[in-house]
């Protein structure tokens, strides 16, 4: 048979770029990597051609893969289990051991966007360093649990942002202190927005930071904050302004755990125990003014700006606990025998993984493009066009990794149910993947955020009661009038 002439077509190739298009892309394909269970991986990991990787990502993937399989993996079992058992002094020493690890292996700067913080770390800058780069930090990052992943990108990844985008005007060497001292694994950093009486809600917040001279006094609750009952650094959301200001009131401060006043609780919570989820109580703790994140009163604009980046974080997270479902559950049924047959020769099963492994091709496709399109848009740009896509972007991760992980404990059966043997990843995925649908804007506040954006309600009816409140109003000035 004569060879197909386009059988052994280049592996890289440049595609001509459309008319007004900002670069030209590459298209490549790299050696196969990872799992050789079958949509395993990221289809770019399976020796399909990408417009979106380069050898620069390539590079990095291994070191990363290099680092969670030698130093995280083998702790991840322990960890979880001293974690739920609120073994705060062992969990502290892994934490930490692995803040400081990261640190060395310089895959911390990799944690808060986009551009690589060069001023304040050594560690060596991917070459072309893009959200690509950080989004493959997040998903091999993940591939221990999301519970993992929380406890060393969490508090950093969603903490540390407002300090590098907006500063603190007041000391600037107190923002040099705080961002070197966490990307070098030093110290820990955790974001404080939601309370027991607002979450989605931000512009309700109750924290307050009252002015008393040369300083604040912080008063209030923090509740659900991620590594909080590690961290050092606290960012945190207050209201500067008065009572009913809403949006127009708040602000960001730094403050220290060294401040008195600062009391941190874990929390018992249903999955993610390594994060450290954690109740903390402000009791008229005086904050320099100094301390104020960017300026007064536009805190609420540095919490949208903010969530973004987050929302995106948790998509990759999700997308990559999803894949990880389809990876166990083929696994198994690949192994596991009943009546007769392997557990995959059932078509059922065949149906159920596939079904899986479909949602997870589409969900990776979707959050690549997102990832494109961070790359090629300023901050600003990216608020202004993608806060609709990534709500829904978010939202769909969490369902997939919903689904998946119900699933894949089907398939396992007892085995998944168990926290122990083969079936610990999906029994642990099932427990955290409500931490994706309510973190970070819960699912409904997800869909109602995008349809706003995008403007589903173009024009309103007129609501008959709008007239009989005007007339009542002008009647009721009629009254006063005559008082």
């Amino acid at each position: 048979r004569a060879a197909d002439p386009m059988a052994h077509a280049m592996t890289s190739f440049e595609t001509p770029p459309p008319s007004g298009a900002k670069s030209t892309a590459a298209i490549t394909s790299h050696d196969a990597f990872g799992s050789k269970v079958p949509l395993a991986e990221p289809s770019w990991y399976q020796h399909l051609n990408t417009p979106f990787y380069n050898a620069s990502h390539v590079a990095w993937r291994n070191k990363l893969r290099d680092f969670f399989e030698a130093e995280v993996e083998p702790i991840v079992d322990d960890w979880d289990k001293q974690a739920v058992t609120n073994n705060h002094v062992k969990c502290g020493e892994y934490i930490k051991t692995m803040y400081s690890k990261s640190a060395k292996y310089g895959i911390l700067p990799a944690c808060v966007g986009k551009p690589w913080p060069k001023k304040y770390t050594s560690a060596p800058e991917p070459e072309g360093y893009d959200y690509f780069h950080e989004l493959i930090n997040v998903d091999e990052g993940t591939r221990a649990g999301g519970g993992i992943a929380w406890a060393m990108m969490g508090g950093l990844g969603i903490g540390m942002p407002p300090i590098l985008n907006f500063g603190i005007p007041g000391d600037r060497a107190l923002q040099d202190r705080c961002i070197r001292e966490c990307l070098a694994g030093e110290k820990i950093i955790c974001l404080c927005i939601t309370e027991p009486g607002a979450g989605s809600d931000v512009s309700n917040l109750q924290c307050t930071a009252k002015d008393a001279g040369d300083h604040y006094v912080v008063e209030g609750n923090k509740k659900w904050i991620t590594n909080g009952i590690y961290a050092d650094y606290f960012t945190v959301a207050v209201r500067t302004g008065p009572p009913g200001s809403m949006h127009k009131g708040l602000s960001m401060l730094l403050m220290e755990k060294s401040m008195p006043g600062i009391t941190v609780s874990k929390m018992d919570c249903m999955g993610v125990w390594p994060s450290g989820t954690t109740y903390i109580e402000f009791d008229n703790v005086k904050v320099p003014k100094t301390n104020i994140v960017g300026k007064v009163n536009e805190g609420f604009k540095q919490v949208m700006y903010n969530f973004n980046h987050e929302r995106w974080l948790l998509a990759a997270q999700a997308a990559r606990m999803a894949r990880t479902c389809v990876e166990e559950a083929l696994s198994f049924a690949r192994t596991r025998r009943t009546f007769g047959k392997f557990l995959i020769e059932h078509q059922a099963i065949q149906h159920k993984i596939g079904e899986m492994a479909r949602q997870c091709e589409g969900l990776q496709a979707w959050l690549e493009n997102v990832t494109f399109q961070m790359n090629t848009m300023s901050k600003e740009e990216q608020n202004k066009k993608l806060g609709g896509h990534i709500a829904l972007l978010k939202l769909s991760s969490s369902r997939v990794a919903e689904f998946c992980a119900s699933n894949a404990m089907q398939v396992l059966g007892g085995a998944g149910y168990t926290r122990t043997g083969k079936g610990v990843k999906v029994e642990r995925i099932y427990r955290e993947v409500k931490a994706y649908a309510i973190p970070g804007g819960s699912e409904e506040i997800m869909l109602n955020l995008a349809a706003g954006q995008f403007g589903f309600v173009s024009r309103a009816m007129p609501d008959p009661r709008d007239k009989k409140i005007k007339a009542l109003m002008e009647e009721l000035k009629r009254i006063k009038s005559k008082m």
